[in-house]
């Protein structure tokens, strides 16, 4: 995927249907709460790629109107709330710090 504005704002809309979706689901599923789907580790990895897209488009200087940047900004807020829930990077254990590890671990 070549990194653009319209493909950035393809993924916005993207995340934003999903998680109109999840909820949805949960709502069908007796009213879980968003917190206890397993789902919402999904959420957190697609809004990480997000960021990390918007971030990259960002460092090749294109310009970004206004309301995307606060859309940017949005979900780099998000992102912070949600950080903690999304897939660790594969690295070797030797690479590592403790804090890596012991998430891995699950300790």
């Amino acid at each position: 995927m070549a990194i653009s504005v319209e493909n950035y704002v393809k993924l916005a809309n993207f995340y934003n249907e999903m998680t109109r979706v999840l909820s949805a689901i949960c709502v069908a599923k007796g009213g879980i709460a968003m917190e206890n789907y397993v789902g919402r580790f999904f959420a957190a990895d697609v809004l990480e790629f997000i960021v990390e897209y918007g971030n990259g488009l960002k460092k090749t200087g294109v310009t970004i109107d206004k309301n995307i940047s606060s859309v940017m900004n949005l979900f780099e807020k998000q992102y912070e709330s949600v950080k903690s829930l999304v897939t660790p990077n594969q690295k070797p254990v030797h690479e590592m710090t403790l804090e890596e590890f012991e998430k891995i671990m699950n300790i």
